[in-house]
């Protein structure tokens, strides 16, 4: 299983952009998929996540900003994030799994996601 996520740069306040991650190697749509966001010195954040079956969460701090969606057609997770902030600055790594149990997606951590992306980095300016 290969996750390839592209879509960061550097953007101004107020602005836009869509990340993506491409998943090749796997299939089957039943697995649950995560963008974390890291920046220097901090631990990894979720930022949003969606499982097999569609349901989605977004974290506290962009919700209403960030949109996650999976083109199952396609086997390709979005991240669209709109009204960016200088506190969204940071890399940005989508992670899948097949194995969670029902209804884990939204609460799986770093450490329990077996395949990851080599992070994409976003880079909002005041």
């Amino acid at each position: 299983v290969y996750l390839m996520d592209s879509g960061g740069d550097s953007v101004q306040g107020g602005g836009s952009l869509r990340l993506s991650c491409e998943v090749t190697g796997y299939t089957r749509h039943s697995y649950c998929m995560a963008w974390f966001r890291q920046v220097p010195g901090k631990e990894p954040e979720s930022v949003a996540t969606i499982d097999g079956d569609g349901s989605t969460a977004i974290a506290d701090s962009v919700k209403g900003r960030f949109t996650i969606s999976k083109d199952n057609a396609r086997n390709i997770m979005y991240l669209q994030m709109n009204s960016l902030k200088p506190e969204d600055t940071g890399m940005y790594t989508c992670a899948a799994d097949p194995n969670f149990r029902p209804g884990y997606c939204p609460q799986a951590r770093v450490r329990d996601f077996s395949y990851w992306g080599s992070g994409t980095q976003v880079t909002v300016s005041s």
